[in-house]
């Protein structure tokens, strides 16, 4: 009877053991099948975004971001350069225009032949309402060695267009929409326009501080890619990325050497030309910090100068207050002073000074936030904020002045 019921059980436990088996090859060839790929988001454009977001599209919708490049033939108001005064430099008409760029500093234009768009070479100086050449010398940008000298056979897909617009394609040369659309910073939409999962897109407040930084870095810096030249063309614009992605991967910020003036640096490091704001960022103490462009700007548009997310000062002293251990100590007199409702209390006025040449004589803000003392300005022949504004004085005046100041090292004004 034992012999029996042992021969049973072990029957019954070869059964389990097969049965065990044949689940567990079935696992393994489920594991080992082929899994079939997920279809990659595709770009909806910014009109399918408005649908559930109209208040954040309607204030996207005036500001520059989404007005870089303006169509010309559909509206010739937005042509802003005189035509009506002979130059010499003008040897093209407004109806030549295909798109204009630029609105506020500068404006450019362009034209289309074949399959790419063109940069006649004048552009207009919006500030001083003057016509000036344009034309990108060698021994400036760098792909200027690697294009033909004619400005007219510099096209802007390879060179400016993946900046101008949102997944713009090298091999059909063409873009899922014109200008800086929602997916260009939150990234291809059609998985999150379908499910509505606030997980389906990418929110650059989830992100870690350097990939949200990088997205607004893939424009606002001058670089190379990685790789170069693409599809036999050398591009002046990070292909490929996306937002989420390290930019870093693709992207090549242009280096500095202390002490060397270039077309793209100062000598002690600031930028010396426009669309260099991630280049000074990132090496500044904010950035180290953890602090975000979207921390000072909301690129969805505010009422403010610059998109700002608070007005003038505002801004800093979301951060910057006396009871801070960031300062400044003291009432704002005290750590400018000047008049608390002058110029020369504006903390950009000193920290953000209009170095990154833009056109003629317009410059744009520092974004490396560094106090530039007179004394540097002799060292290196970066301007200073102090000569800058009292344009009547000295270096060495501005040194013994800012001696004077009760809350300044000397250390830090001068050896």
């Amino acid at each position: 009877m034992l012999e029996v019921e042992s021969g049973r059980r072990s029957r019954r436990l070869r059964k389990a053991f097969l049965a065990g088996m044949a689940t567990m090859v079935a696992v393994w060839g489920l594991a080992a099948a082929p899994v079939t790929a997920q279809t990659p988001p595709e770009f909806v454009g910014s009109g399918t975004c408005a649908a559930c977001h109209p208040d954040i599209h309607e204030r996207w919708q005036e500001t520059l971001m989404a007005n870089v490049l303006q169509d010309a033939q559909a509206d010739p108001s937005v042509v802003l350069g005189d035509f009506t005064t002979p130059n010499a430099l003008v040897t093209f008409t407004p109806e030549d225009v295909d798109f204009t760029y630029g609105s506020k500093w500068k404006q450019r234009y362009f034209t289309r032949v074949g399959d790419d768009y063109y940069v006649f070479p004048a552009q207009w100086d919006v500030a001083n309402r003057v016509w000036r050449r344009y034309y990108v010398q060698e021994g400036t940008d760098w792909w200027a060695s690697v294009y033909p000298a004619d400005q007219m056979a510099r096209p802007t897909g390879p060179l400016c267009d993946g900046c101008h617009s949102t997944n713009y394609e090298v091999e059909t040369k063409t873009p899922a929409e014109w200008n800086v659309g929602c997916e260009k910073c939150h990234g291809p939409g059609s998985t999150h326009t379908a499910s509505l999962a606030p997980s389906d897109i990418v929110n650059p407040a989830r992100l870690d501080d350097v990939r949200a930084n990088d997205i607004c870095i893939q424009c606002h810096s001058q670089g190379q890619p990685r790789e170069n030249p693409i599809a036999g063309q050398y591009y002046d614009w990070p292909v490929g990325y996306l937002p989420g992605d390290q930019l870093a991967d693709r992207w090549m910020l242009e280096e500095h050497h202390l002490g060397e003036e270039t077309f793209m640096h100062w000598p002690e490091g600031s930028a010396h030309k426009n669309r260099m704001q991630g280049n000074d960022f990132v090496t500044s103490l904010m950035y180290r910090k953890g602090v975000r462009c979207s921390s000072c700007h909301d690129v969805h548009g505010t009422d403010h100068a610059a998109d700002l997310v608070r007005p003038g000062n505002a801004v800093c002293t979301q951060c910057h207050q006396p009871s801070s251990p960031l300062g400044p100590r003291g009432a704002l007199a005290e750590h400018t002073q000047h008049a608390p409702e002058s110029a020369g209390s504006q903390c950009v006025a000193c920290h953000m000074p209009q170095l990154a040449r833009t056109v003629g004589d317009v410059s744009v803000r520092s974004h490396t936030f560094r106090f530039i003392t007179p004394m540097m300005t002799d060292q290196y022949g970066v301007p200073n904020a102090c000569t800058t504004c009292h344009t009547d004085q000295t270096n060495e005046w501005a040194t013994e002045a800012l001696r004077q100041w009760p809350n300044v090292s000397p250390w830090r004004v001068a050896p």
